[in-house]
Order: C-alpha cells, then structure tokens, then sequence
C-alpha cells in the first residue's frame, strides 16, 4: 500500500532535481530555448532587412551600341553610354523614415507574440504549482488511509472490527488513490506543455506554494503605466507615425526623379563625347497616392482609438474579477486556517474521539475544502497573470 506514496514523494523529489525555483527562472529558460520564437525573430529579421531594400539609388546604366553601315563605304558606328538616375536627397531621407518606421513595427509585433508564449507558458507554472500543492496534501491524505486500512484489516482478521467500517475504510482509500491518479495525469500533461514550449528539453518546477501577489490599489494610476508597456498599444501607436510618414513620401514622390550620364559615339574616324542629363517627371504614376497615405492615418488613428478602449476595457474587467478572487482566496485561507487538517482527525480518530464513519466525512469535507482552496488561489494567480502580462 505504500507504493503509492513513495511514487508522489519520488515524482517531487525527482522533479526537483531538475527544476527551476522560480517561475521567472522557467520563463527565462523557455525564452531561450522555445523554438517558435526563435523563428519568429528569424522572420522579424528578415523581415526588417526586407523593409530596408529599395531605399537606395537605383542601379546604373550601361549601354553599348555597334551599327553597320550601308553601304560599308560609309563606316561603322559604336555607341558607349552610362548613366544613373537618382532621387532628390528629401526623397531618399524620407524612404529610410518609412523603412525604419516599418522596422519598428516589426518589433513591437514580435514582443506582443513574445508575451502571449510567456504568458502561456507563465499559466502553466501556475498549474504546475497547483497539482505540487494537492500531491503534497494527497500525499499525507493517502498515509492516514493506508494506515487506517490497514488496522481496520488487523481488527477484522481478528474479529474485533466488522464489515461495514471495513468496507467503508476501504473506499475511502480507493478514493484517494483514484485522486491521486488523476492529479499526477494532469500533473504530467502540464509537464509536457512546459517540456514543448521549452524546446522539447524537459523543464519541471518544484515550487507548491503559490508566491504572494501584490494587487494594485489605483487601478486608474496603474492602468497609465502599463498602457505605456503594452506592445499592441505601442503597434498601433506607431502604424499612426508610419501613416503620416507615408503621407510625406508620397508627397515627394510627386517630385521630378533625375539622371545624368556619359556618352561616347565613334563614326568613321570622327569621336564625339559629352554628358547627358534627364528629368522623368511622375504626372501618372503618383495619382491617388497621397489621398490613400492620408486615409491610412485616419485608418490607424481610428485603430488606435478602439485599441485603448478595448484594452481599457478589458483589464478594467480583469482587474474587477482578480479583485473578487483575491477575496475569495484570503477566505479560503481563513477558513483552513481554523478547520481541523488531518492530523487532528487522525488523532482524533485513533484516540476515540470520533467514530470511523465521522473520521470519513469530515476528512472528505477538509480535503474539499482545501481542494476548493488551492483552485480559487490559482484562478487569483492566473487572473493576475493576465492582468500584469505587459510585465513579462
């Protein structure tokens, strides 16, 4: 009967030689290792020196022409030319605003899905914490069973107990291991979620008691700084300064584009060089342009706009609901705090203060309780996470 609480007790001493303390040491490990983020700041790279093409001069001209004459009394004719067009110096300045306006966009986009893998992989130690803590209850809760089976066993084999307590003893011990073998399932899925976002490189936390949460009082003062931390706030914020950068290059591209070059020509003995310049003046190419830049600022003003309110909105909610299951929580613990743990039962029964029946029923409703307990403080832990994801 023993096997049982000698597989919990080897589950967290095992995982503790593997594990992490903190939750914030898991998180930093998984932002090394995890291999979605890996490529998405591969692709944020690629990405950025994507936007960063097409902001230089164009490419020269070379051009080289060789015409036979008719009749060949009249010689043969050779043409060398080189040239090269370029943008007016506000042009160019303005092209390498846009490409690093739309690099910045590029970041703040990976720190937004940054933050949704942390978070994820935050809840999880969450979890984690909460299946540590009922094995750790369970464990003790099995204990007392087995002992108290296996003494209610002794007194029926020697006739002194009977049936019904024997039998009543007998489903409470197979209650409790049944419990034991769900939360260890659940406890090994949570493992292997951490083990996924990690890399595939298995990654444990041994930690069971949940670390004290200090929830702000200002919800409207702690609001403004975590505005400012926001990543999809900072997004959209900054497609707004993109927009009207583009305005301005749109603006400029209405501006004549320049060439100059070289030419040489050969006729018959006879040499003639000198320089060509050319003005290519857009009456077509740029129309609408502008007017589509400025709808697109007024596009992601009003993105902004909805953007704030909704994540006003939101952890205004949020921070209703962690408030509600904070309280709930600090009752929980209150409660446990004065009710009869195990223990006190277990001496209670075995010194005849209750029954059998009573020892079952009361045991039942302490692990309940604190079951109930543990579950209300990982909703608090969990609601707060969302709530301070910005700080991840």
């Amino acid at each position: 009967m023993k096997k049982i609480i000698v597989s919990i007790m080897a589950i967290l001493v095992t995982s503790s030689l593997f594990a992490q303390n903190k939750i914030s040491d898991v998180l930093a490990t998984i932002e090394q290792n995890n291999t979605t983020l890996k490529a998405l700041r591969e692709t944020s790279d690629a990405q950025k020196l994507e936007n960063r093409t097409g902001i230089y001069l164009s490419d020269p001209e070379i051009g080289f022409n060789y015409l036979w004459g008719n009749p060949s009394s009249v010689g043969n004719r050779q043409d060398v030319s080189v040239s090269q067009s370029f943008d007016i110096a506000t042009l160019s300045g303005l092209k390498s605003k846009v490409a690093n306006g739309k690099n910045e966009l590029v970041e703040w986009q990976y720190k937004a899905d940054r933050m949704n893998i942390l978070l994820e992989a935050k809840n999880y130690c969450l979890d984690l914490i909460y299946y540590n803590s009922l094995l750790s209850e369970l464990a003790v809760r099995l204990e007392h069973a087995e002992t108290i089976a296996a003494g209610q066993k002794e007194r029926l084999d020697s006739g002194e107990g009977n049936v019904l307590e024997y039998n009543n003893v007998q489903l409470n011990l197979s209650t409790v291991k049944g419990e034991v073998s769900r939360i260890e399932t659940e406890r090994n899925s949570v493992i292997s979620q951490l083990t996924r976002l990690n890399g595939g490189m298995e990654l444990m936390l041994d930690d069971s008691i949940f670390a004290s949460i200090d929830l702000p009082t200002d919800f409207v003062q702690w609001y403004t700084i975590a505005e400012e931390k926001n990543p999809v706030l900072s997004y959209v914020k900054q497609e707004i300064e993109l927009s009207k950068k583009q305005v301005s290059l749109s603006k400029s591209m209405g501006l004549p584009t320049f060439s100059a070059g070289f030419m040489s020509e050969n006729v018959v003995g006879q040499r003639y060089q000198g320089v060509s310049v050319g003005v290519s003046v857009p009456l077509w190419s740029n129309k609408n342009r502008v007017k589509q830049a400025k709808t697109a600022v007024r596009a992601a003003e009003s993105r902004q706009t909805d953007a704030k309110q909704q994540f006003f909105s939101q952890l205004e909610i949020l921070y209703a609901r962690t408030l509600g299951l904070k309280n709930t929580a600090e009752n929980y613990r209150a409660s446990l705090t004065n009710a009869n743990n195990s223990t006190l039962l277990k001496r209670a029964l075995d010194t005849g203060q209750i029954s059998m029946l009573d020892y079952i029923v009361e045991i039942g409703l302490y692990y309940n309780t604190v079951s109930q307990a543990l579950q209300a403080e990982l909703d608090y832990q969990k609601a707060f996470a969302e709530l301070s994801a910005v700080e991840l």
